[in-house]
């Protein structure tokens, strides 16, 4: 299978994902994505069209969240600091929209943080 080919694949996903998903002010869409290396999450208002929250394990990793073990463990902890933050900002109930992604792995670990620290999806 071709690198086209995937990309295709992934694109048809997240097409198919986002036709349910949509975020308003109430209920910001909470959008999850996943390299091979890292993990990124933004907390999205949709009607406007701006991000509120994000939060990411590019700065985690090198800096006091070393305890991870591994790149599932981050994901919980970046989970937990985007619900962290969208609390501060008077967030409390997402959409949750996982992408192109399954809800498997570190996405599945990314939201049970995300819950664990306060939000409601």
């Amino acid at each position: 299978m071709s690198m086209e080919d995937k990309n295709k694949k992934r694109l048809r996903r997240k097409k198919s994902t986002r036709a349910r998903v949509f975020g308003t002010k109430v209920r910001p869409r909470l959008s999850v994505y996943r390299s091979s290396k890292h993990i990124y999450a933004q907390i999205i208002d949709d009607t406007k069209g701006k991000t509120a929250v994000s939060a990411s394990d590019l700065k985690m990793a090198s800096k006091k969240h070393k305890t991870a073990d591994s790149k599932i463990d981050l994901a919980y902890q970046v989970g937990e600091l985007l619900a962290k933050r969208a609390i501060k900002a008077k967030i409390k109930r997402v959409v949750f929209d996982r992408g192109s992604n399954k809800y498997h792995g570190r996405v599945k670990k990314l939201a049970e943080g995300a819950r664990e620290g306060g939000l409601v999806f």
